[in-house]
């Protein structure tokens, strides 16, 4: 198993950033992809981004390429997520999720078969 904590989160105002972190524990070399998705109030989750473990390939939705920026740190088996430019509609609830076999849709929510919490993200002036 794999456990998950997010942190990081909190209210800015917008053009603020945050810096997300994912830390795994557990059976960490198992993991294949960290992903980052967000939800809304009222939408279905999203991906945002991931890192595939085995090249670093890294992955983004459109609408947060240039602002967004996915890392990890082995040593500290963290994941980061900083968060730039921030808008209103960036609001939502952010978890990060790991993948225990291959990936094919590194965005895809059917991917990941371990999640954490949540960490809350407000962008509001």
């Amino acid at each position: 198993q794999v456990q998950l904590v997010e942190s990081g989160g909190g209210s800015v105002q917008p053009g603020g950033s945050l810096r997300l972190s994912c830390t795994a524990s557990g059976f960490t070399l198992d993991i294949y992809a960290i992903a980052w998705f967000r939800q809304a109030p009222g939408k279905e989750r999203e991906g945002v981004s991931a890192i595939n473990y085995s090249d670093d390939s890294l992955y983004y939705r459109d609408s947060v390429k240039g602002r967004f920026t996915i890392s990890r740190d082995n040593a500290k088996n963290t994941v980061y997520l900083q968060v730039n430019s921030l808008k209103p509609e960036d609001t939502a609830v952010y978890y990060c999720a790991a993948a225990t076999r291959e990936v094919v849709a590194f965005l895809g929510e059917g991917e990941y078969d371990h999640w954490g919490q949540g960490t809350q993200v407000t962008v509001s002036s």
